[in-house]
């Protein structure tokens, strides 16, 4: 057992797994909320555990662990964490109160899928890991299958997933035929460059691609991510993207570095391509799941100005910015999570109180379904200011941070990540990616001027979430201002990934 060190944080994460799902079968119905308190204390207890960077290989190079890998795992288990958190009033309602264990177990499974992903020495384990991390998400966003769309957007990510695997898994098999090896260490003496080894890197990108929602593979996200439970399109959108990004970098650099010019070039088109069409599709957005998905196909776009750069410091920023990326990106979900819950449930949220919000046909459907369209719709914020204060004011400094206003996390997120891009010589792509900022101003501030200066005569009313979900939002709004203030973040980031 003790053989196994390196991997405790896969063994404890397994171990998680087995606990909630005997849990849910011995405890009695309903424990919804004794299940949440588990989950989250177990997820803080693997926090501590394996908070301290280990590194080793196993199974002949299979498995390879680094200190830079061990904090990314430690910050998608905090980040699971916020969504376990959050999660908590959406999971207590009648239709999903009894699958709330099946909720845990499957979350832990996807971030198992994650852990191989980030730790992987070889494209089989990177596969399985992948694979892991992708089938058990369908489940999740078709969560709610008898309600919305959700069953619409799990078909839609689970096709979306198989032709992505299948492309990619083509990909590797020509890396496989050319190289005569899956390892990573061995890849790198033998890649050549030739048009078929081109191709496989092609295909695998596109696998990625998909993971991250980069452009031309984004096309399921906003359908997704609106279908979606709310806590897990927030999964979705940080969890799952964080450790994509990382493992593209990853391989990138240690496989693919022979044909790094070529790389480069790809990248480049992809980042404008991706943070141009997202910000002008964002705009023209009211739903605000299928806003914050275009937020989070331009936000790929950022993280792949670190994974250009393909240096030290390209990895120290991307960490950093997906570090940044969960707390803000957290809060936000957290706060459209608790809206939802409480417009839905509330007179407000009548067909008659939203006649002209909605299309014209709206009032002719269930109202149901006229409800869940206007609880996430941002018309539902306008004078939010005025009963419900503090969600406002974590909304506000969260659209800020994701905008890149200073001086909040966000600023210095872009800033690393521009100025690593920006090192390693690709100052074009920079400078568009900063016009493209400026885009973004503008439809992250229609939100605040939404909660702030759209009058309305029948704002949502006053309502208290759960201490959990607060305790979440206080997290994020923490992170949102002291991990931009604080640069000892960045420098301990620094010196793990230079060691």
């Amino acid at each position: 057992m003790f053989q196994f060190i390196p991997m405790q944080a896969e063994i404890s994460l397994a171990a998680i797994m087995v606990i909630l799902l005997l849990a849910d079968l011995i405890m009695k119905e309903p424990h919804h909320k004794t299940l949440q308190t588990i989950a989250c204390g177990l997820l803080v207890v693997q926090i501590i555990l394996n908070i301290q960077p280990s590194a080793g290989e196993y199974f002949g190079g299979m498995y390879s662990c680094t200190p830079v890998a061990s904090v990314v795992k430690t910050i998608l288990t905090a980040g699971t964490l916020l969504v376990f958190m959050q999660a908590g009033e959406w999971i207590s309602s009648p239709d999903t109160r009894h699958k709330a264990g099946e909720f845990y177990v499957i979350t832990i499974s996807t971030l198992l899928g994650m852990y191989f992903m980030v730790s992987a020495g070889s494209f089989i384990l990177f596969y399985v890991g992948l694979e892991l991390a992708s089938i058990p998400m369908a489940c999740l966003i078709a969560f709610d299958k008898w309600k919305h769309h959700s069953a619409e957007a799990g078909a839609k990510f689970i096709l979306n997933s198989m032709f992505s695997s299948g492309l990619m898994l083509y990909g590797l098999s020509l890396v496989y035929g050319t190289c005569g090896t899956t390892y990573f260490a061995d890849m790198a003496h033998t890649l050549t460059g030739t048009p078929l080894q081109i191709l496989a890197m092609v295909f695998f990108f596109a696998g990625l691609g998909f993971k991250l929602s980069l452009v031309p593979f984004h096309m399921w996200t906003p359908d997704t991510y609106q279908g979606a439970p709310t806590a897990v399109a927030g999964y979705l959108s940080v969890i799952s993207k964080g450790a994509a990004a990382f493992t593209l970098m990853s391989i990138l650099t240690k496989v693919f570095a022979p044909m790094s010019d070529r790389c480069e070039l790809m990248l480049s088109i992809v980042i404008v391509l991706t943070i141009t069409l997202a910000n002008i599709f964002a705009i023209l957005q009211d739903n605000m799941k299928r806003f914050m998905a275009y937020s989070s196909i331009s936000q790929a776009g950022y993280i792949m100005l670190a994974v250009i750069a393909g240096n030290t410091q390209g990895t120290t920023s991307l960490i950093y910015y997906i570090t940044v990326y969960i707390v803000a990106n957290l809060a936000v979900f957290g706060v459209i999570g608790a809206i939802e819950r409480h417009t839905l449930g509330d007179k407000y949220a009548n067909a008659d109180k939203v006649e002209g919000v909605l299309p014209e046909n709206a009032l002719s459907r269930s109202e149901e379904t006229v409800k869940s369209e206007y609880a996430v719709s941002r018309s539902a914020y306008a004078g939010l200011y005025r009963t419900n204060p503090r969600l406002t004011f974590v909304m506000t400094l969260a659209m800020f941070s994701l905008a890149g206003i200073p001086p909040f996390a966000g600023f210095f997120s872009k800033f690393f990540v521009f100025a690593s891009a920006f090192n390693a010589g690709h100052w074009l792509v920079v400078f568009l990616a900063l016009v493209n900022t400026v885009i973004s101003l503008y439809y992250y501030l229609l939100v605040v001027k939404a909660m702030y200066i759209t009058p309305n005569d029948n704002p949502l009313p006053t309502f208290r979430s759960p201490w959990l979900t607060r305790a979440s939002l206080a997290v994020c709004l923490a992170g949102i201002i002291l991990l931009g203030l604080l640069s000892s973040v960045y420098g301990g980031i620094e010196a793990v990934a230079g060691a």
